[in-house]
């Protein structure tokens, strides 16, 4: 399954008419209405796109519930959205206008206007420890960090500091839940999804 462009879709759209010669704005339109149809009949569960940003392209995927996941390309794109096929569902289409508001605030945090997401979010991935660090780490603020060791207190269990770890390791909503500001108590990064490099680039933003 391709997500750089809208092939996959495309060639469904194919299968169904004889549209070999169609325009690419006729295939859009023909996109677009299969998109609202999938909504409104409720054969849609998750809408996916890209957007770029200074940590590269990154996958955006969103049930009827809210934000699902946010994926960097170092994980693969399409082996995340297989993953999400074989663990959600596979009903799964290219649905940019779907996720037109997580776009517009991702741009906005990432030129440093906005501190807060308030994006709808799907904690379906996420299950026992890892969701209640999950659902702690918004309450980090804008700027600031917390030790492995401190996120694992204020979830109920401060024994638990690798798994504290292995939470954040695993977020399926990286930047938008900023398991980015949590770091080790001697002040050094820790391991990160998108990679060292990305978890530095987030906390200089938020630190400027």
């Amino acid at each position: 399954m391709s997500i750089d462009s809208n092939e996959a879709d495309v060639s469904r759209l194919l299968a169904l008419a004889p549209f070999n010669d169609a325009e690419p704005a006729v295939l859009q339109r023909l996109h677009d209405r299969l998109t609202a149809a999938a909504a409104e009949q409720h054969t849609l569960d998750i809408a996916y796109r890209t957007v770029d940003s200074p940590l590269g392209k990154l996958l955006l995927a969103a049930t009827e519930r809210g934000m699902v996941r946010v994926a960097f390309e170092v994980e693969g794109h399409d082996a995340v959205l297989e993953r999400l096929a074989e663990k959600l569902s596979p009903r799964i289409l290219f649905s940019a206008g779907r996720l037109d508001l997580a776009a517009r605030e991702l741009d906005e945090y990432f030129a440093g206007t906005r501190h807060h997401f308030g994006l709808p979010l799907d904690f379906a991935l996420s299950r026992g420890f890892r969701l209640s660090v999950l659902e702690h780490l918004p309450q980090i603020a804008y700027g600031h960090t917390e030790s492995y060791a401190q996120v694992a207190l204020a979830t109920g269990s401060p024994r638990a500091v690798r798994a504290v770890g292995t939470a954040c390791a695993t977020n399926p909503l990286p930047v938008i839940v900023p398991c980015h500001r949590v770091v080790k108590s001697d002040g050094s990064f820790g391991n990160y999804l998108g990679g060292t490099e990305a978890k530095r680039t987030l906390l200089a933003l938020e630190a400027a």
